[in-house]
């Protein structure tokens, strides 16, 4: 993993990872990132000779992103098999019970068959920390982490999402559109960039109702 400044020619700092790095995400004082074997790495930005966490994702398979919170208190995880875990940086008992998965990017045929999709991307919103996801089905859905619910229908592309990012201001979500090869060769429809404009009661977060009494 190399550190760069952009005041300088050459990187800052080199750290060997110990895996092949598939995902990494930053911020205000951390780096995160995901490697094979399932594995995450979790640096201080202050110091970064040798990682602050070493952890094992929460999910069965391959991690395909990482993206932390915006408020920096943890990070989001998908993999290969159609699901995204919210995990945390403080490993006190408390905030750990917190942390949860949930299923995604799947579909179900006449038979009742799944058809379970790759989560290749995730992106937070910056103001309000609801977040996308994008999956090899061609899929975006907005997601209400802190209130564990879908926010809308899914938006549909033409072929696998490989990447997503909002502005700064959260108005606009970028799409990138182009086959991952998740089912090997095949015709696919060109690469293309979308660009979303999304209204403000798609990303807002929606609070659970409470039970009359």
């Amino acid at each position: 993993m190399k550190v760069w400044d952009m005041r300088q020619s050459g990187a800052s700092s080199i750290s060997q990872l110990p895996d092949k790095a598939f995902t990494m995400s930053v911020t205000s004082n951390r780096i995160v990132v995901g490697t094979s074997n399932r594995h995450v790495w979790i640096y201080d930005v202050r110091k970064l000779s040798e990682p602050e966490q070493q952890r094992e994702s929460s999910l069965k398979f391959q991690t395909r992103c990482i993206r932390c919170y915006p408020d920096g208190s943890g990070y989001a995880l998908s993999s290969i098999e159609g699901r995204v875990a919210m995990e945390y940086f403080d490993t006190s008992a408390a905030v750990q019970a917190k942390k949860y998965a949930f299923k995604c990017h799947r579909a179900q045929d006449e038979r009742g068959v799944d058809t379970v999709y790759p989560v290749n991307a995730l992106a937070f919103h910056p103001s309000y920390g609801t977040f996308a996801t994008g999956g090899c089905d061609g899929k975006v859905i907005m997601w209400d982490g802190g209130n564990k619910k879908r926010l809308q229908a899914p938006w549909s592309y033409p072929t696998s999402i490989a990447a997503l990012a909002f502005n700064p201001t959260g108005a606009i979500l970028a799409v990138a559109s182009s086959y991952t090869f998740e089912e090997g060769e095949k015709d696919s429809p060109p690469d293309q960039i979308f660009f979303r404009p999304v209204a403000d009661s798609e990303v807002r977060p929606r609070p659970k109702q409470a039970n009359p009494a």
